[in-house]
């Protein structure tokens, strides 16, 4: 759409149905690179496993590789969480909850409890009450990190963690049991590489990688997008932002807004919607000047 066209006479129901016609554009596409990169990531954070276990690649570049596996691992369970590969009912259901399961293990991560959660951010975005991501909300980059700190604690600053309470709130506390058995599983065989003289191994390619991926996924996904005061109505809970790193190495969040506006847009589809809705979507006082 040509940023200069002039909206000012538009009603909101005209600008409503504007906005609609471009996310049709977008929507009920199929992801396919988001696939690609889900069972690649992952074969890719293997594969370094190996490698470097076996002598075959120096373990300061395993570190590295797998510090950005794991940072990667997140979003294409992000799209599987939206049905973005496909609806519940349709014939490649199977393959949108394989994703959605296999894509975050680097990250530790059951894909039960972050779809739970998730769906719980976008009904109550930066509700400091129902909004289980509501806790990285600093006014600071440094809070931020003192806040990311705290949430991997069992009780961060000594109360029920945001992500325990939001699964008892929407009657789900079943999936709590899945968070114990991913963390059992991690740190056993954090605890077996130890015991059999790997420790060193176990912090390069997991444990560190793993500590870095979370304060990354968290920033670009829960602070930079909704900080500072982001309201909770449809065109100011969330907010474009520019990266000093660029889209990919955000991960696609510059353009968040159109990712709360429209879930089901594939994220690689989201620059070019965020585009064309801009100057509709700056109309009814979204949050859109910084990209």
């Amino acid at each position: 759409m040509d940023g200069t066209m002039d909206l000012t006479a538009k009603t909101e129901l005209e600008l409503r149905a504007m906005e609609r016609e471009i996310a049709k554009q977008h929507l009920d596409k199929f992801p396919y690179l988001s696939l690609i990169w889900a069972f690649g990531n992952l074969a890719c954070w293997i594969t370094v496993w190996v490698l470097c276990l076996n002598g075959m690649m120096p373990l300061w570049l395993g570190f590295i590789i797998a510090t950005v596996n794991v940072a990667a691992s997140y979003l294409p369970s992000h799209e599987a969480q939206h049905s973005i590969f496909a609806m519940p009912g349709k014939p490649k259901r199977w393959l949108n909850e394989l994703v959605g399961w296999l894509s975050p293990i680097p990250l530790v991560m059951p894909y039960s409890v972050l779809r739970a959660t998730h769906m719980e951010h976008h009904k109550h975005a930066n509700n400091p009450e129902l909004d289980p991501d509501y806790s990285e909300h600093y006014d600071t980059i440094a809070g931020f990190f003192w806040s990311s700190v705290q949430w991997r604690q069992p009780k961060p600053r000594g109360v029920e963690h945001p992500y325990v309470r939001c699964l008892k709130r929407i009657g789900r506390e079943d999936l709590i049991l899945h968070s114990v058995a991913y963390q059992l599983v991690y740190m056993g065989v954090l605890c077996g590489m130890a015991l059999n003289g790997l420790a060193i191994e176990a912090a390069l390619l997991w444990w560190l990688p793993r500590t870095v991926a979370v304060f990354y996924v968290q920033f670009y996904l829960s602070w930079a997008p909704h900080y500072p005061d982001c309201g909770t109505d449809r065109y100011n809970d969330t907010q474009s932002f520019k990266s000093r790193f660029g889209n990919i190495w955000s991960s696609g969040m510059q353009y968040h807004v159109i990712h709360h506006l429209y879930p089901r847009i594939p994220l690689v589809r989201t620059p070019q919607a965020y585009r064309q809705m801009k100057p509709i979507l700056k109309a009814q006082g979204a949050r859109v000047d910084a990209i």
